[in-house]
């Protein structure tokens, strides 16, 4: 079943132009990989050094972004470029996240915390 998005021909042609006018977006690269005692993330934004990468962890989110400068009437304005803003699962050690370069990307670890094996505990019966 094909889909289509109708929306006015203006429309179409501001975000074209604006994306023109500002330089474009580089497409970034990001993957997230799984292993059995941590999750890696990996960034690579062309044209965006990784020390402009930013992250941030706020009310138990991680969020990598960058910003992008946009000149307007001789005043320059900066706007995020969100590349990952997600739930930090409760099994990774919020406290030992880090991030590197490695070549030309930028790798976030996302260690696991004891939990990662699951909780098990027995719960008696309280007598009242």
């Amino acid at each position: 079943m094909k889909s289509t998005l109708n929306l006015p021909q203006e429309l179409i042609t501001s975000i074209d132009m604006m994306n023109t006018l500002n330089g474009g977006i580089s497409e970034p690269f990001v993957r997230v990989k799984k292993f059995q005692t941590h999750h890696q993330i990996t960034l690579r934004i062309p044209g965006i050094d990784a020390e402009n990468i930013k992250i941030e962890i706020n009310n138990n989110q991680l969020m990598v972004y960058y910003l992008i400068p946009i000149s307007s009437q001789s005043k320059e304005l900066r706007f995020p470029r969100i590349l990952y803003n997600k739930d930090i699962p409760y099994f990774v050690d919020v406290h030992k996240i880090v991030a590197t370069e490695e070549e030309t990307s930028l790798i976030v670890h996302l260690p696991f915390n004891e939990l990662a094996n699951g909780y098990h505990r027995d719960i008696s019966l309280s007598q009242e």
